[in-house]
């Protein structure tokens, strides 16, 4: 697979994240060589100007353009590592890009915000919100995707938040949007972060905008919280892959005298399962990683872990986030420990566990999803 980016600011060695044997993708995409083709051709960039980057998954934007030093804001901790390793691999200084989580934005406004459409078009509305506050008139503004990833409703948003847009012409499948910021009459309340009521339960759930079924409890979760484990002996539980904490949430209940460990890559999908185990269990300790799974757990450290793994990284469909997920909980888990995985049914999970752990029981199934337990 081609990991050198030949753009004109640069050639530059990249790799992605989770990191796997035999990569068949690249760490970055024609819109991404569509946009810095453009940055470089109209000149946008001097001593002087401000550089804001947006979802950039694997650093290919903040690398081509650190001589600027731009901020760079994502939801994701493996883009944020992904962008670290590829700095250092190309031999920059990690100052020259300055990595912000979706939570923390900066103050001072910016001369060029350059942003990669995300897969989830709330949280491409959250960002334009808070961007408001970012830019002036004089602001250049540019959003870019692969032509299948950017519906209407891309349009609609930037011209709702920023003002009109202007699409360039496709090339090599991929479009850049232009948008000419315009002062607003009225300030936009943001919709985020949704709470709703959490079905058969008293626990009002906060969903920050990046999070997976965010307005309701989704199907998926629904079925797998009617089968969760009860009444375990586990000392250390983990909700891993953990989104907004529904499960974990859950399982705190039915084991009062357990510890729980909430783990997700992305920032909001933390601090949203973190305000909603405060809200049920006010007095009660419990930990949130934002990390790359059970990476910095410590070997055969955890009793109990449930996971319903995500099967695409922004809109790459695969299985090795839950092939990656399952090998770290075997290495988390004490002997003897379980780990209980939800997944839909054409995705065949039980493949791979029965390659790592001694036994894997199917425990409920519907015509959509399966729960398998395994132990180690």
């Amino acid at each position: 697979m081609e990991t050198v980016l030949n753009v004109p600011q640069g050639r530059f060695e990249l790799q992605r994240l989770p990191y796997r044997n035999n990569e068949k993708l690249r760490a970055w995409d024609a819109a991404d060589e569509y946009l810095l083709q453009h940055v470089f051709e109209q000149q946008l960039l001097n001593v002087d100007t401000r550089v804001l980057l947006l979802n950039d998954q694997f650093g290919a934007l903040a690398l081509a353009l650190n001589a600027s030093t731009p901020v760079a804001i994502s939801d994701s901790w493996l883009s944020q590592q992904a962008s670290r390793k590829n700095l250092q691999i190309n031999q920059l200084p990690e100052r020259s890009v300055q990595l912000k989580n979706s939570l923390d934005w900066p103050a001072e406004p910016f001369n060029l915000v350059l942003i990669k459409v995300p897969k989830t078009l709330a949280l491409l509305e959250d960002q334009l919100i808070r961007l408001q506050a970012l830019i002036t008139e004089n602001t250049t503004v540019i959003a870019a995707g692969m032509i299948k990833a950017m519906p209407a409703a891309v349009w609609k948003l930037m011209e709702k938040y920023i003002g009109p847009t202007k699409p360039s012409l496709a090339k090599k499948k991929a479009r850049l949007i232009f948008a000419k910021p315009t002062i607003q009459e009225q300030n936009f309340e943001s919709p985020y972060p949704v709470v709703y009521q959490l079905e058969n339960s008293p626990y009002r759930i906060c969903n920050h905008a990046n999070v997976f079924s965010r307005a309701s409890l989704d199907i998926g979760t629904r079925f797998l919280l009617q089968h969760l484990p009860k009444d375990t002996l586990a000392k250390n539980i983990v909700d891993l892959g953990c989104g907004n904490g529904v499960v974990g949430l859950m399982l705190a209940e039915s084991h009062p005298l357990s510890h729980l460990h909430f783990v997700d890559e992305s920032y909001m999908a933390v601090a949203s399962a973190k305000e909603n185990f405060s809200n049920a269990f006010p007095e009660r300790l419990a930990d949130f990683f934002v990390a790359d799974g059970l990476t910095e757990f410590t070997a055969e450290s955890m009793d109990l872990i449930v996971c319903n793994p995500p099967f695409h990284q922004q809109n790459t469909i695969g299985n090795q986030i839950a092939l990656s997920m399952f090998k770290q909980a075997h290495r988390t888990l004490c002997k003897g420990g379980e780990l209980w995985v939800i997944g839909n049914r054409h995705l065949a999970y039980h493949i791979d566990l029965k390659r790592l752990f001694a036994s894997c029981d199917e425990v409920a199934a519907n015509k959509k999803f399966i729960i398998w337990q395994v132990q180690k």
